[in-house]
């Protein structure tokens, strides 16, 4: 089988990387993705794939950081003119653009799940002829979009897996969960799929993502520990305005209410147990010289090394932010915008993961303990399947990159499409034919 799957996925390098570029040219960021999402619908049902999409799919309730109505319209309306088939996008209508596609093998083995993220970044992309998208002529089509994480990537590694495992069908046992995410960044869509119960039977399920710590083609990291649960929050005080010479005593200072909590919030204490964080990403206040502020606005996150701590740190913010707004008698409004859970892999699949690296044979280096240090919100699908008895894994999976993450001139080697199908294909084969427990 292992031998099987590498002839498959050197047979689809060709193709990933045309299906790769495709992607790129044409990103959306969370909750637009649905020319990418009738993208993926349309191949997973040629392939045979039981699909939930839609309401079907997402907890409309749990969604964060929506765009307005007439974005979602905007963005729905552009997918359709280049070339999103019109009976998948109905069933998106609301930003509605996650999928889980299943198919099921022969019966005795285990429920396993894959989780692919496909949103793009709020970033202009380079127009530099140095840069590779830019000379093979791939750069983003949208102006303020473009896969600057490598996204792209990993929805194409999830076609190809699909495609591998379909072909293998006869081979398996059990069930194959593929879970395709909007928005990812700023940590928004796992949440709704989550309390949607899309993992809730699941014994094992995984995640991958290029770069980051392993920052070069042909590397592995199977044990990813020290996710930072986090939370993000928008925050609007509305005061009252009055002119600051003739009657300052009658306005409502909202721009000293936004001030005093940001002073306040930064020191909130840090935590014993484990790591802490909050900041104050903006802060926008007032309209003139002249005039006592009536509008603030801010955005926050908070961090923790656990779940729990940050629950504290989130807990305390809330506290400071609404007392700064009675101290200057003002209104408060306080909108959760993302948010991600603590984790670390479950070790014994990690260790499980480490040995299939190995096995196969194509890794420069398999390397050991990876500290994430970063939030993610795969950790959501991690605590929720490991809290109903399965275990859970992430793994960094090596390219190299032109650029850091999130940044305008970010490429990846697209050979690590090749690494990425083998492992997470040979993987989720070997725990399918594996059974309930490692």
């Amino acid at each position: 089988m292992m031998e099987a799957i590498k002839a498959a996925a050197k047979e689809m390098q060709g193709e990933m990387v045309s299906c790769r570029r495709d992607i790129h040219k044409h990103p959306e960021p969370g909750w637009t993705e649905f020319r990418t999402a009738s993208l993926v619908a349309e191949r997973l049902s040629a392939l045979g794939y039981e699909l939930k999409i839609g309401e079907e799919a997402i907890d409309r309730q749990t969604m964060m950081g929506v765009p307005s109505q007439e974005k979602l319209a905007e963005e729905m309306e552009r997918a359709a003119k280049e070339g999103a088939k019109k009976e998948w996008l109905a069933q998106m209508t609301g930003g509605l653009t996650g999928i889980v596609a299943t198919k099921k093998f022969s019966e005795g083995g285990p429920v396993v799940a894959l989780r692919f993220d496909m949103d793009s970044n709020d970033v202009r992309e380079s127009e530099s002829p140095d840069h590779f998208p830019t000379q093979e002529g791939f750069r983003s089509l949208h102006d303020q979009a473009m896969h600057a994480c490598g996204h792209d990537g990993h929805t194409t590694v999830g076609l190809a897996v699909a495609k591998i495992l379909a072909a293998l069908q006869d081979k398996l046992k059990g069930t194959i969960k593929l879970v395709f995410q909007p928005a990812e960044e700023g940590v928004r869509g796992a949440k709704a799929m989550v309390e949607n119960g899309d993992v809730d039977d699941v014994n094992y399920m995984l995640g991958a993502h290029f770069g980051f710590q392993m920052k070069h083609t042909g590397t592995i990291a199977c044990n990813v520990t020290g996710f930072l649960a986090t939370s993000k929050y928008d925050i609007h005080f509305v005061g009252k305005p009055a002119h600051a010479g003739a009657a300052p005593e009658q306005g409502k200072n909202a721009l000293l209410a936004a001030a005093c909590a940001s002073l306040n919030l930064h020191a909130i204490p840090r935590h014993s147990q484990g790591a802490s964080r909050i900041n104050v990403g903006k802060l926008i206040a007032g309209s003139g010289r002249n005039v006592i502020a009536d509008k603030a606005f801010m955005v926050i996150e908070t961090r923790g090394a656990s779940s729990e701590i940050n629950a504290f740190m989130e807990q305390e913010a809330l506290r400071v932010i609404k007392a700064a707004a009675a101290m200057y008698d003002v209104e408060v409004q306080v909108e959760k915008t993302g948010g991600a859970a603590g984790g670390s892999n479950s070790p014994e699949l990690a260790a499980f993961l480490e040995a299939r690296a190995k096995e196969l044979n194509i890794f420069k280096q398999v390397a050991g303990h990876c500290d994430f240090g970063a939030s993610e919100d795969f950790s959501y699908f991690m605590e929720r399947v490991q809290s109903h008895g399965g275990k859970a894994a992430y793994m960094m999976i090596g390219a190299d990159l032109a650029a850091g993450h999130h940044d305008s001139s970010f490429d990846f080697d697209e050979t690590a499409l090749g690494y990425a199908a083998n492992m997470l294909a040979y993987s989720a084969a070997s725990l399918l034919l594996q059974g309930e427990k490692l």
